[in-house]
């Protein structure tokens, strides 16, 4: 019996976003791609936003970790980026926050390679990229 892969939601926003954007991102995204909540390992961010409300009662509501990743490492997974933010670089010191923290989360839980299923999504106020492990 094979391993579940790991897959794990990438999140960036702004100050203040609100838990229903960041819920509402998460949940269409996913459910474009056949998938829910249900299947998520964790959620990932930038350290930058360890602070912000919404991304902690989505963790809370959802029942998931959630890893804030320093922009150390963050920066490490420019090569394999869909598309970089000079707004993320300036504010976080990586030039993604949703996809490269999907990455490394995938990469640290499963020590197995990640690769990006869902690419960058927005809405007004979020990111959201979902990366996960080859089984």
């Amino acid at each position: 019996m094979s391993e579940r892969p790991a897959l794990v939601a990438g999140l960036g926003c702004r100050r203040e976003c609100s838990l229903e954007e960041l819920l509402s991102l998460l949940d269409n995204t996913l459910a474009e791609h056949g998938s829910s909540t249900a299947e998520l390992t964790a959620l990932a961010s930038s350290d930058h936003k360890a602070d912000e409300p919404g991304l902690q009662q989505l963790a809370a509501q959802l029942n998931l970790p959630i890893q804030f990743l320093p922009a150390e490492v963050l920066t490490g997974y420019h090569e394999r980026l869909s598309q970089t933010s000079a707004i993320a670089q300036r504010v976080t010191g990586s030039p993604s926050v949703a996809e490269a923290s999907a990455l490394a989360l995938v990469e640290q839980l499963s020590d197995r390679p990640a690769r990006l299923w869902i690419t960058k999504r927005k809405s007004a106020n979020a990111t959201l990229a979902v990366a996960r492990s080859d089984p």
